[in-house]
């Protein structure tokens, strides 16, 4: 496989524009495109670094168990260095806005919504009304952001985390959007682009609670949980729509939780993500999902200590 194909797939993957996958590997626009036009040919450690993000966001890169171990040690000391972190987010408007903003974003961004980041801003802190954006797009960002208020203050009385929780944040979410908020799905779905069954309608109302089992289980290895949980949840696809939406959040409470921050799962990421997601459902293997959750709690982490600056 040529450097132009591979880098090719690697684009389509994360969903960057060239000057983006320039950025990403720390050149300028005029070398890569030289790489992609077949002018010039990276150097060696270059193309060591395309070839390993090609294996990478195709599913093929094994994260050792070593570096995948590193990583959570490193969450767990960030958690440690916090006494709470639901209460720092509540007690810090700038920080829980941060939240707010990044997390209603991308979420709603990754589900197809066309509001850009500023157009959020404006609609969550402002109360401003866009008129060249959908009503509904609008609306979910205001319920997003409802659901997530909610969320933190549901965790910060330690509540526990059960399928009336999951109910509830559906019903928040799909609020004025749909009819069947809050209910769970009474047909089969479909989860768009991938060969993968969902759980048949009548068994949901069994197989939730046996998902809020398994988070309540004691567990020293909660980025392990969070995904698992997560894939587990998104293939069951317990209603009709939002469930990405309810899922990225069930995920963040179990997080909370467990003292560590929310994670950032940003849109210029999907393909990533549901790679990794669609590999830990079919494979039996979610080291890769568990290795991208760390990055993205560390990204929670950044907003929480207000050293995030994207």
């Amino acid at each position: 496989m040529t450097i132009r194909q591979k880098l090719e797939i690697i684009q389509k993957m994360l969903g960057l524009t060239q000057t983006k996958l320039a950025e990403k590997f720390g050149v300028s626009f005029v070398a890569f495109n030289s790489w992609w036009t077949g002018k010039s040919i990276p150097r060696p450690k270059m193309q060591a670094s395309i070839d390993e993000l090609f294996l990478e966001v195709t599913g093929q890169k094994i994260i050792p168990d070593d570096q995948l171990t590193a990583k959570k040690n490193v969450l767990r000391k960030k958690m440690r260095e916090h006494k709470n972190v639901v209460n720092n987010i509540i007690a810090n408007p700038d920080i829980r806005d941060q939240f707010i903003l990044k997390l209603t974003y991308h979420s709603n961004s990754i589900e197809g919504s066309t509001l850009t980041e500023p157009d959020t801003a404006a609609i969550l802190f402002d109360n401003v009304a866009l008129p060249h954006k959908s009503l509904t797009e609008q609306l979910e960002a205001k319920n997003h952001q409802t659901a997530l208020n909610y969320l933190f203050d549901y965790i910060a009385k330690e509540e526990k985390i059960d399928e009336d929780l999951v109910l509830k944040l559906h019903s928040i979410l799909m609020n004025g959007v749909r009819p069947d908020a809050g209910v769970y799905r009474n047909h089969a779905v479909r989860i768009t682009g991938v060969n993968l069954p969902t759980a048949n309608y009548v068994s949901v109302p069994k197989l939730i609670p046996e998902v809020m089992v398994r988070i309540n289980k004691k567990t020293k290895d909660i980025i392990a949980l969070s995904a698992g949980v997560h894939s587990t949840f998104e293939q069951i696809h317990p209603f009709s729509d939002g469930n990405g939406r309810v899922g990225r959040l069930l995920m963040n409470a179990i997080l909370l939780n467990a003292n560590f921050a929310p994670a950032i799962i940003r849109q210029e990421q999907k393909q990533l993500y549901y790679t990794y997601l669609y590999k830990a459902q079919t494979k039996e293997d979610q080291s890769q999902l568990e290795d991208f959750l760390c990055e993205a709690v560390m990204d929670g982490f950044k907003i929480l200590d207000r050293t995030d600056v994207r």
